[in-house]
């Protein structure tokens, strides 16, 4: 059983082609202790994704099952895929005391929020609508079609960052991942987390 505390749950969204994958990414690379969730998806593999790394690619079957179950945190249908977050593999993770980063879509954090789960929720907004056109298309993935379902979905999502607890501006790399790498430090050292450790440490000025 880990003497750590129980870790932080971190909410990152953002409309899809912001970057926000490759943000979190970038900052469990440079923070022990924190983990990205791996998240259950009933799409096919991308070029270069590996299943149980990326994600834990099931068939759509499976994933209707384990929602039957009651086995996802959270889940949503995202462009015609489902995707979702175990509430098992969550769990585990908060009880080692790793601090985890949900990576998911509004809906996802509008259900996280629901459940009652405390959280600390991140927005990620793109500079500007023609930047985020100009990201969809430089990844050469989709469809003209997909391309403006995903620009229409954006519209509505920036709106719901009031919902956060935090909201980031992805202009540049290296800068917001700074960001958000000082919004977990900041979340870390709170009272209500350092007390104990706090007063261990004032036990010895006795």
């Amino acid at each position: 059983m880990s003497n750590r505390p129980r870790g932080l749950l971190f909410v990152v969204s953002a409309p899809s082609g912001t970057g926000k994958t490759t943000l979190v990414e970038r900052l469990v690379g440079q923070m022990a202790g924190l983990t990205i969730s791996r998240s259950y998806t009933s799409r096919a593999a991308r070029t270069g994704e590996t299943d149980g790394v990326d994600y834990n690619f099931v068939t759509r079957a499976r994933f209707e099952a384990m929602v039957a179950r009651g086995e996802f945190l959270e889940w949503a249908d995202v462009f015609g895929n489902l995707y979702g977050t175990s509430v098992a593999d969550t769990e585990l993770l908060l009880e080692s005391g790793r601090d985890v980063v949900l990576v998911i879509d509004v809906q996802g954090a509008r259900t996280v929020r629901h459940r009652g789960m405390e959280t600390t929720a991140i927005f990620v907004m793109p500079p500007s609508l023609e930047v985020l056109e100009q990201r969809l298309r430089g990844r050469s993935q989709d469809s003209e079609s997909a391309i403006r379902e995903r620009l229409r979905i954006a519209r509505q999502e920036v709106v719901s960052y009031v919902e956060y607890d935090y909201v980031v501006i992805n202009d540049e790399l290296v800068a917001t991942v700074d960001g958000l790498r000082s919004i977990i430090l900041a979340q870390r050292a709170r009272l209500a987390r350092m007390r104990g450790e706090a007063e261990k440490i004032v036990r010895t000025f006795t």
